[in-house]
């Protein structure tokens, strides 16, 4: 439960593996490890299996074709909120607007900016915060006015 399994996962996952205890008992090698050593093995393993499982989407979760066509006013709204975005950006200064483009339509991280701009990775981070702060503000100014 520590590592982010719910209880009911937790359970299911410790009587697994006594369940899996049981059945390979006979494999249990004291030459190679102690028996606190094969249970907790075992043990992490079935935890780690379970912990992606749940992660995982099953199939039939997954949407299988063409996407539905978007409703038109939602379509209306995401272009009325690229264009303000598109407007807030124009207004930021080049450095920080710089560091925005190269962070999310560079998909760059902040490390891999500072490695090409040569500018240390503290400057990178608050110039990149103080940009999104401000475009916030001005999304959030444009919006109610829209």
């Amino acid at each position: 439960m520590k590592s982010g399994a719910s209880e009911a996962l937790a359970e299911e996952c410790a009587q697994d593996v006594m369940a899996t205890l049981w059945q390979k008992a006979g494999m249990f090698d004291p030459a190679r490890a102690s028996v606190a050593t094969w249970v907790f093995t075992i043990a992490r393993n079935r935890r780690i299996d379970a912990l992606r499982k749940a992660r995982r989407p099953e199939p039939e979760e997954l949407t299988w074709g063409p996407e539905p066509e978007p409703d038109q006013a939602d379509a209306f709204e995401a272009q009325q909120d690229t264009e303000r975005l598109g407007a807030a950006l124009s207004q930021l200064p080049q450095k920080q607007r710089e560091l925005i483009e190269r962070a999310y339509y560079g998909d760059l991280t902040h490390s891999e900016i500072a490695a090409e701009t040569g500018l240390p990775l503290g400057t990178i981070k608050s110039r990149i915060r103080l940009a999104l702060e401000r475009l916030r503000h001005q999304m959030d100014v444009k919006a109610s006015q829209g």
